[in-house]
């Protein structure tokens, strides 16, 4: 056990930069298309939150998955995990769905600015970040899901109190210096729960 505690801050490490890796890129420029409008070049940019909106929303999941794993213990710690898991999961199928698909976006796109065809298109570097992200999100992942159970974990302390609620004092056992205290605080120390 001792053994796996150093694979703590370099996995949590390696798992929350590359979702704010993938993050970043979702939101970013992923295709360039331009096309012909009437003897007039018109070019565009497409970012990722345009073509696929659901893949910048994965990604604030899996990064918000880290801040859950930091915090928790084993078995919430491995909920957490499943979902970030899941959620770079649907990132990488979304990129890879979008490929093929990359022409209709432009195209579109163009036809809003007047080009009826789409000329040439190129995918940018941060289409590619954003799988490579996701990629490497999910092997953090998976590595978090094995090593989980011997991480560290926040200490009790920090948790609310459980047990019985604290014992309420009658006026009948106060001494004369509490009830004259609750009486210059502006408290009646007669009345029920006052105390």
């Amino acid at each position: 056990m001792a053994e796996s505690r150093p694979t703590f801050g370099p996995v949590v490490l390696a798992g929350v930069g590359t979702a704010a890796l993938t993050a970043v890129a979702a939101a970013r420029s992923w295709f360039q298309a331009s096309g012909d409008a009437a003897g007039l070049t018109v070019t565009t940019s497409i970012t990722g939150s345009d073509a696929a909106p659901l893949a910048l929303a994965l990604a604030l999941v899996a990064l918000a998955a880290w801040g859950v794993i930091l915090v928790t213990r084993v078995r919430t710690r491995r909920i957490a995990i499943v979902l970030g898991l899941l959620a770079a999961l649907g990132v990488l199928a979304v990129v890879i769905a979008l490929g093929p698909g990359a022409h209709h976006v432009a195209a579109r796109d163009l036809l809003n600015r007047g080009a009826p065809s789409v000329g040439t298109l190129s995918r940018t570097s941060w289409y590619w970040l954003t799988g490579v992200g996701a990629l490497a999100q999910v092997v953090a992942l998976v590595a978090a899901f094995r090593l989980a159970p011997s991480w560290p974990e926040m200490s009790s302390r920090y948790d609310a109190p459980a047990g019985s609620p604290a014992r309420v004092e009658r006026p009948e056992d106060l001494g004369d210096l509490e009830l004259w205290k609750a009486l210059d605080e502006g408290r009646d120390p007669t009345g029920p729960g006052s105390l």
